[in-house]
């Protein structure tokens, strides 16, 4: 465990460096009343530790673990807050080194508001990027917060932004391009019994033909009535696209998810026009930016923002609110046990991703069960029981 260095805590009134960028102006939620109504505090440590869990259906070849970054923040008062941050395979010691190196000292004294240290530290870091491992790193710092607000208020972070515990349809997804066609239409076959109205499998072969193939055979196990999402994890270039898509509609697809590197707005422009089917993207953007950019361009008709990718719940808060104020649906990226948490900052219709066997609690992380609970259904659905804070307790290793 890695813990701040008060040599190297920085003064509570600190400014951010003077050259560093601020964010954008956004059609932010305002803070809660009950946030507003919390005595000054500020942070008094940051600590972390690596969490290492084998995948129980690996995600790939050379994807067969997951690992969290757990954090715990101290405030001034001495109450504590627990967070994590995450990442499948690449980065998670770099994205920990920017928790125990850059960001613990610089938050150290400063105030405990999530909302106002996210700013100050964004800025902070905008030197080492604006997103990707920057935000990364911050979600971990940022859900701790958010969790030590919730406490001390003996309240729910789910709570507090309005949250009542409704129950919220979850969709089946598997990570499942390296599986077999059998394989495959066994795990659509374990969706369709447990009742799930829409599912989401991979696509971006080598070969057109056995996405085709593959596709065919997924379709057949559904049946028309149910929905079928697809996802290319930025395969294509905007040709090999082009080509996928047309070959695709005959399958009623209900989306097509990162059919392009997730930054390429040109090439995401020159798509939408060469298809009817629905274009989904967000779990590689990073910041209230790139969201804003895709957004205004009309090229995305779903975002996806992964609540840790973006930096955490703060600035998932302000693309929701973005999404809403362009009448664009907002479906959360992977993470149920924290996605869940949120839904109350989406608005509108949401939809639950749900992973066969990847969830937190299946992987062995957490040290309590989680406070999102699951309910067989035709479609399944999750809703958050009673509890405080963030409700994610992870494990000591």
């Amino acid at each position: 465990m890695t813990t701040t260095s008060p040599a190297r805590a920085a003064r509570p009134d600190a400014p951010a460096r003077p050259d560093a960028p601020s964010p954008a102006a956004s059609p932010a939620p305002a803070a809660s009343p009950a946030l507003e109504a919390s005595a000054p505090l500020t942070v008094a440590g940051l600590e972390t530790r690596l969490l290492t869990r084998p995948l129980t259906r690996p995600w790939g070849p050379d994807v067969t673990e997951l690992h969290v970054i757990a954090t715990r923040v101290t405030l001034s008062d001495g109450s504590v807050g627990e967070g994590f941050t995450w990442t499948p395979t690449i980065g998670a010691r770099a994205a920990r080194s920017l928790l125990d190196h850059d960001i613990a000292p610089f938050v150290q004294g400063r105030t405990a508001h999530p909302e106002a240290l996210w700013d100050t530290a964004w800025a902070h870091l905008h030197e080492a990027g604006a997103g990707g491992l920057t935000t990364i790193a911050l979600a971990g710092l940022d859900l701790a917060l958010w969790d030590a607000t919730a406490k001390r208020q003996s309240t729910s972070v789910h709570a507090l932004f309005g949250g009542t515990g409704a129950p919220v349809t979850a969709y089946g997804s598997g990570v499942n391009l390296h599986v077999s066609t059998d394989d495959l239409v066994a795990q659509v076959g374990r969706w369709v019994e447990a009742g799930y109205r829409a599912v989401k499998i991979k696509v971006g072969s080598p070969d057109l033909t056995r996405d085709v193939q593959r596709l065919a055979a997924v379709r057949a196990a559904l049946g028309p009535d149910r929905e079928l999402m697809i996802d290319a994890n930025q395969r294509w270039d905007l040709g090999q696209a082009r080509r996928a898509l047309s070959a695709f509609e005959r399958f009623d697809p209900a989306w097509i998810e990162e059919p392009l590197r997730a930054g390429d707005l040109a090439a995401h422009r020159a798509l939408r026009g060469a298809t009817a089917i629905p274009i989904a993207l967000g779990e590689n953007l990073h910041t209230l930016h790139q969201f804003r950019d895709f957004l205004e361009a009309g090229v995305v008709d779903i975002v996806q923002p992964n609540v840790v990718r973006v930096g955490g719940i703060t600035p998932f808060r302000r693309i929701a609110a973005l999404a809403r104020a362009h009448s664009v649906e907002l479906a959360p990226h992977l993470l149920t046990d924290l996605s869940a948490l949120v839904v109350p900052c989406i608005g509108g219709r949401v939809r639950i991703e749900e992973v066969e066997d990847a969830s937190f609690g299946h992987l062995g992380f957490l040290a309590h069960p989680s406070p999102v609970a699951r309910h067989a259904g035709t479609p399944p659905t999750v809703n958050v029981e009673p509890h405080v804070g963030l409700g994610l307790v992870l494990k000591d290793d």
